[in-house]
């Protein structure tokens, strides 16, 4: 079970991995005081939530003020019974292009602990991390949550049906690439109405979680937000969905259909 959680959300949530600098809007699509909900489904019972918020923070790297980005990730009801997760992470990221100066996470799954930081050297290409000094490939390394954020900000303007969009990312002792297609656009059904969206399907690697032929899908708002609203992907044993709760503090409308 340990990092699978984690590992879900985000594959869930974040666009992903390249050998060169990746375009972004403007500014950012998101802005402090963000805040989303989601659940986590095995099959119809809801096994974890999350919450993701954007902070305004203090801290200043290099000079250079910061967003503070934070998850939280607990399972729910039988499910907390039998194995309790209490997960919580940060990444601390440049205001203006997004990249993470610092990343730490505190892992509490069942009775396993573990707290590991990550400071991110982007122009020196290196990651000083709680196992080590790692070497990576471009001056555009993220954390998983970093991740999600800088892909929501993705200049995707001209994508085309079948377009792949990559990200790298560092977790735990390696830096790791995957990459994502992007299928087309549909309708989702939504606690928070009919909303337009974007639709994608991030590579997956088969193994302790993940089937051989399993595939991921995720819908993104196709507004301004860029916000996750659905995910669904089979597993070893059963499925998982992901659903977006309630989102606060948006910079723009969502793109809700009348």
């Amino acid at each position: 079970m340990r990092r699978s959680l984690l590992f879900v959300i985000f594959a869930f949530l974040s666009l992903n991995a390249i050998a060169q600098e990746l375009p972004f809007v403007k500014e950012p699509v998101f802005q402090a005081g963000e805040v989303l909900k989601y659940k986590l489904k095995y099959g119809f019972i809801t096994a974890a939530e999350g919450t993701i918020k954007v902070e305004d923070s203090d801290l200043k790297f290099n000079g250079k003020p910061t967003y503070k980005l934070l998850v939280d990730g607990e399972t729910s009801g039988t499910f907390d019974v039998f194995y309790k997760i209490r997960d919580h992470y940060d990444s601390y990221i440049d205001k203006e292009n997004l990249k993470p100066y610092f990343y730490q996470e505190n892992i509490r799954e069942g009775s396993y602990r573990r707290q590991d930081k990550a400071r991110f050297h982007q122009e020196d290409k290196k990651v000083v991390a709680t196992k080590g000094t790692f070497a990576t490939p471009t001056t555009q390394t993220f954390d998983l949550v970093s991740a999600y954020y800088f892909a929501r900000s993705l200049d995707i303007s001209k994508i085309k049906i079948n377009d792949f969009v990559k990200l790298n990312y560092f977790l735990g002792d390696e830096v790791s690439q995957l990459e994502i297609q992007f299928v087309g656009r549909e309708v989702i059904k939504t606690k928070l109405g009919k909303i337009r969206c974007l639709k994608f399907s991030p590579s997956i690697k088969p193994g302790r979680i993940f089937r051989k032929d399993s595939r991921l899908y995720l819908w993104v708002t196709d507004d301004g937000n860029r916000v996750p609203v659905k995910a669904q992907v089979e597993i070893i044993v059963g499925s998982v969905t992901m659903e977006i709760k309630s989102a606060d503090g948006l910079r723009y409308p969502l793109a809700i259909v009348q």
